[in-house]
This record gives structure tokens, C-alpha cells and sequence, in this order.
């Protein structure tokens, strides 16, 4: 076989492996970009289901062990859904919407960072909201499913976990603590204590 011959099975085999691997390139980046619509398309639909009280689908996209960090408390699919129920019932209205999604894949689990834009809506009014969220997914048999979200306290449900936390002292003791030292007391809400911020109020008479 002729050198010439040797260089020219060597130039088509380097021009074919060259070629190969963007296609496998592009073929691996579509993998990744669809689980990211997959992951963005979970977290958003976790929301609708929430804001329509739909049970079913709720739990649709959520792990069996799933739990959500919402304003400094702890629920669980059944808990949280309860909750928000009895927010509608109390003639509360949310908006929700899944903007500016980071997703990360590795294997079969993800987390994403995202901004939550909506709103509030009571009978004093529509408060606009934006909450900095976070999740973390996994999948099972295919299919992302939610196994944990973290929902900081917007200042506005600070407000109303300081305005419930001074009627059920107001309750329990008498009296009307609409006055108290609020911004101090907020400040202590908004770590996360709400029960021991009740517990001080209560010590600081």
C-alpha cells in the first residue's frame, strides 16, 4: 500500500470522526435541554395545581416523601394544600409563574433556582410578589418528580404571621397588642421563628 494511499484512509478517518462527534455533541445537549423543560415544566405545573386546588395533579409531580420550606414552616403535599385552601376559602387569590429557571442535571436528580413572579390578592388589595424559590427533583421511572422546595416569607406574609401571632396572644391573654414593638418582633418572625416569637411577646408582659 502506497504512502499516498496511507494518507488519504488517514485524512477520511480524522474527517469522520470530526463530524461524528458534533452530532453526538448536539444530540447530548437536546437530551439536557429537554429534561430542563421537563424540570421547568414540573415546577410550573406544581403551582397551577395549587392555585386551582387541584389535588390530583399536585400530587402528580411530587415525590412520596416531598416537602416544602414555606415562610419559615414545614409541609408536606397534603398540608401544604390544605393550607392554601383555606387561604381561598378566606378569600385569598395568588398568581404564580416560573421565571428565570437555573437548571442543573446530574444523573437522575436536579435543582433549580428560580424566580417565582406573582401576586396576592385580598380584599384590601393585590400586593405584586416576587419570590427567589429553589428546588430539588429526582427521577423516577422516567419522570421529574419534585421532592423538595424552598419558599422564603415575602415581607407580606410576615406581616400576616405577625398579625395572627398577636391575635392568638390576644386570645389567650386578653387584651389588645396591636401595638407591640412590630419591626422588633418581625425580625424575629422572620427567621423562621414564629411560635417563639409568640413566646416573647407573651414574656414581654
Amino acid at each position: 500500500m502506497s504512502s499516498r494511499l496511507h494518507i488519504t484512509l488517514a485524512t477520511t478517518a480524522l474527517v469522520l470522526m470530526f463530524s461524528a462527534n458534533p452530532v453526538t455533541a448536539r444530540a447530548q445537549q437536546k437530551l439536557v435541554t429537554a429534561d430542563q423543560a421537563q424540570i421547568v415544566d414540573t415546577v410550573s405545573t406544581i403551582f397551577t395545581a395549587a392555585r386551582t386546588d387541584d389535588v390530583a395533579k399536585f400530587d402528580s409531580v411530587i415525590a412520596s416523601d416531598f416537602y416544602i420550606y414555606d415562610g419559615g414552616a414545614r409541609f408536606n403535599g397534603e398540608s401544604i394544600m390544605a393550607f392554601i385552601k383555606a387561604q381561598h376559602a378566606a378569600g385569598k387569590r395568588y398568581e404564580w409563574k416560573v421565571i428565570d429557571p437555573d437548571v442543573h442535571v446530574g444523573g437522575n436528580t436536579a435543582r433549580v433556582a428560580y424566580v417565582n413572579k406573582g401576586s396576592i390578592t385580598d380584599a384590601s388589595g393585590t400586593v405584586n410578589q416576587n419570590w427567589l424559590e429553589s428546588a430539588f427533583l429526582e427521577k423516577q421511572a422516567g419522570t421529574w418528580k419534585i421532592v423538595f422546595i424552598t419558599a422564603p416569607a415575602s415581607p407580606w406574609h410576615l406581616k400576616t404571621i405577625m398579625t395572627n401571632d398577636i391575635e392568638a396572644l390576644t386570645e389567650r391573654i386578653g387584651g389588645d397588642f396591636s401595638g407591640l414593638k412590630t419591626q422588633q418582633h418581625f425580625a424575629r418572625v422572620s427567621a423562621g421563628c414564629a411560635e417563639p416569637a409568640l413566646q416573647n411577646i407573651a414574656g414581654d408582659f
